[in-house]
């Protein structure tokens, strides 16, 4: 069975060499890694992983909701969230890009593989 390629869009680099370690200590390809919403949407859709890690609150022109709206269209690749934001208004403004789960800051490594099994079988 082969690995599955996951994207990391995550703008605070130590969070980002973070979730990349437990992604491989998992067993898991990193497909790309991303800083910018712009980026992210360029990567993923030049890599098509199965699946992208999107930090919410990204800096630059388009935030992570944006950009994982714009992948799930273009790219049909579904989006995990990854956020220190978790009040109800970002919550339900990030629920309109049909996000595959949500992880909470500061991330659990247990819940991060659990939801990124349950995001891959869908």
């Amino acid at each position: 069975m082969a690995k599955a390629s996951i994207m990391i869009v995550e703008d605070e680099g130590v969070v980002s060499i973070d979730i990349r370690n437990i992604l491989r200590r998992s067993g898991y390809d990193i497909a790309a890694v991303a800083f910018l919403g712009e980026e992210a949407v360029k990567k993923a859709e030049e890599a098509h992983p199965d699946l992208v890690l999107m930090d919410i609150g990204l800096r630059g022109e388009i935030d992570g909701i944006e950009a994982a709206k714009m992948i799930r269209k273009r790219c049909q690749i579904p989006v995990v969230f990854l956020t220190g934001f978790a009040d109800e208004n970002t919550l339900a403004k990030a629920r309109e890009a049909d996000p595959s789960g949500f992880i909470i800051k500061p991330i659990d490594e247990e819940e991060l593989r659990k939801t990124i099994e349950e995001a891959l079988s869908e």
